[in-house]
């Protein structure tokens, strides 16, 4: 589902090019369950926003789902990330002028589906919120919140899901309803799960967990690690 070729993220600055992610290699198969963990700014978000297409790698090769990402305009990575990508974040980013129900119908519009709002109510019933279809987002809770965004993520029933830090903004009882519920949805579907998080015990409910630190991956989670080549090219860069 996913494969990283070399891939290298470099912005400019005032004090000159900052390296953001140094050269990675990772593949990842249809339907398996990763986390992605490390410190902060070793990476993890800007990773998950190259997969997204959401930012353009300086370098490498970006494969996602068969589709080359390389050469691609910002039009045909939008209709990619429609119909075959899911986003969670830590922040809900939800529509605040439109009801829960109008916010899950959004990408299934913009796809074209003349079910776009029976699809929602459909989506909103499997995450327990049937009852609060015309409700806004500062009418409903934190977690309620988060479920109205996992619904739309699922609605177009994607291929790949990534979810950053997705209970970073919700109590502890809260975050593992939550969890279950995205774990929940990714086996029904079948769906590549992209986990980012700061929890190891999160961390370990996938199939895999890949570290990295750097912006370089120090394991991959399959038993070989980059800790030695990272250690070579921090050095050089150093």
């Amino acid at each position: 589902m996913i494969a990283l070729q070399g891939v290298e993220l470099t912005l400019p600055s005032t004090a000159g090019p900052v390296h953001i992610l140094r050269g990675l290699d990772l593949e990842i198969p249809r339907g398996e369950t990763v986390s992605v963990v490390g410190p902060s700014g070793s990476g993890k978000s800007s990773m998950m926003m190259i997969i997204a297409g959401l930012e353009r790698a300086s370098k490498g090769n970006v494969i996602i789902g068969g589709t080359r990402f390389n050469g691609l305009d910002e039009d045909s990575l939008a209709r990619f990330r429609r119909d075959s990508v899911g986003i969670v974040f830590q922040d809900f980013h939800l529509v605040p002028t439109m009801t829960a129900l109008e916010n899950v119908a959004i990408p299934l519009e913009f796809a074209g589906r003349g079910d776009a709002f029976d699809r929602a109510a459909a989506c909103l019933e499997s995450v327990g919120l049937g009852h609060r279809l015309t409700h806004y987002p500062g009418q409903l809770s934190g977690g309620e919140q988060q479920r109205t965004a996992l619904a739309r993520a699922f609605a177009a029933g994607p291929d790949l899901m990534l979810a950053d830090e997705p209970t970073g903004n919700l109590d502890g009882e809260t975050g593992q309803q939550i969890i279950d519920l995205l774990f929940g949805l990714q086996a029904d579907h079948g769906t590549t799960l992209v986990l980012i998080t700061h929890d190891p015990q999160l961390a370990a409910r996938c199939s895999r967990t890949v570290k990295l630190l750097d912006g370089l991956i120090i394991d991959d989670g399959l038993g070989s690690s980059g800790a030695a080549n990272g250690a070579g090219t921090q050095a050089a860069v150093s």
